[in-house]
């Protein structure tokens, strides 16, 4: 291996006690794979056993923690007990080649598709409708709340049940818990709602519920992470500001890592703090001394990976990179680099393993997925 990428290879211990053998996550990543009552299929398991092989670390796509939180259809489920097999079998898959195995669990909320829920009855913060969508969500009650709440830790005990070395709690990418955290989102007059600090009390009891369920039920060193997108376009919505208030309060809880969902993980601040750095840069100055964070974002090679590790955040993912190429850490571990494959041609989908809807959305759209011009 090239010396100047030994950073990336290093092991990194959690909080928890959990162990990952180098600072290479596998991010989580919407593959489509599941059948539709949300078990692993045979597809699912080899596409997980080759992503996973080199990685310190991977984290499982969106998994439902309620039958009404589906939103692509295809994702998993850890919303019954029923699941628990199937969870065995991706988190042994997951760990064959020494990876840790992360559950990340999560709610669409409002972006839930009426088609993959019962009776169409989509939920959220408030009745505030999808953009381009034609239904608008009913507004979840008091009850239902705490049940969602205790939902997630319900399937977090699955997660244990089932071998997996931790759970993500999926607050980011506009789904029911960062819907809670929105203005834009939440309209709500009750304690679930108005401020910032009564916006983030159901993402806050989520992580209070799942932290006590992983120290009742997990026998072993078990890992809880959260995943936040750090800032929203719409006006209001969510600002810089907003989210350096709730990654305070996330680090003051008994989490090991904060997992920052970024398309680019330099980008900059849009609005609420006058700052030149990078979100990620920002966010560390912050909470690095109390909860590590994970990195992400149009990281593409070793140099770029290196490059991000040398701000300070411990732990980096790569998405479309295992994507295109499964081998990414394996070629750094061996020094053979200069073999990385950077983008896919059109006769790639049955020798990568690419399910038909994740195929379909990198083919159809444009500046997504690097294609070569030939195939």
């Amino acid at each position: 291996m090239n010396p100047i990428y030994q950073l990336l290879m290093e092991p990194f211990k959690f909080r928890s006690g959990v162990e990952a053998m180098n600072r290479i996550v596998h991010a989580p990543m919407t593959i489509s794979f599941s059948r539709q009552d949300g078990m692993a299929s045979d597809d699912l398991i080899a596409y997980y056993e080759s992503r996973t092989n080199g990685v310190g670390m991977a984290v499982t796509g969106s998994t439902i923690v309620t039958p009404n939180g589906k939103v692509f259809g295809g994702e998993l489920a850890a919303d019954r007990d029923e699941t628990i097999p199937s969870l065995q079998r991706v988190a042994t898959a997951m760990k064959k080649h020494g990876a840790k195995a992360i559950l990340q669990i999560f709610h669409g909320g409002r972006e839930s598709s009426p088609e993959g829920v019962p009776g169409g009855d989509i939920v959220g913060a408030s009745a505030v409708a999808k953009e381009g969508a034609g239904s608008i969500p009913r507004a979840l009650e008091e009850h239902e709340i705490l049940e969602i709440a205790r939902a997630f830790g319900a399937s977090t005990r699955r997660a244990i049940e089932a071998g997996f070395d931790g759970v993500e709690i999926h607050g980011a990418n506009r789904f029911l818990l960062q819907q809670f955290f929105s203005p834009y989102t939440n309209r709500r007059d009750d304690r679930w709602g108005g401020d910032a600090d009564r916006r983030m009390a159901f993402p806050l009891a989520v992580v209070d519920e799942v932290v006590k369920t992983a120290a009742e039920h997990a026998e072993r060193p078990f890992l809880v992470g959260y995943r936040l997108s750090p800032e929203e376009e719409t006006t209001p919505g969510i600002t810089m500001a907003d989210t350096l208030k709730l990654a305070d309060a996330l680090a003051n809880k008994e989490l090991d890592y904060l997992h920052v969902s970024l398309l680019n993980f330099w980008s900059k601040p849009r609005r609420g703090v006058e700052d030149d750095r990078s979100r990620m840069e920002i966010l560390h100055e912050l909470v690095g001394s109390r909860v590590p964070l994970i990195g992400v974002g149009s990281i593409r090679t070793p140099d770029e990976a290196v490059g991000a590790l040398r701000t300070g955040v411990p732990l980096i993912a790569l998405g479309r990179e295992l994507i295109i190429d499964p081998d990414w850490v394996r070629k750094v571990a061996s020094g053979k680099e200069n073999e990385i494959r950077t983008e896919l041609t059109l006769n790639d989908q049955e020798k990568l393993g690419i399910s038909d809807p994740l195929w379909n959305k990198i083919v159809h759209t444009p500046g997504w997925f690097p294609i070569a011009d030939q195939a």
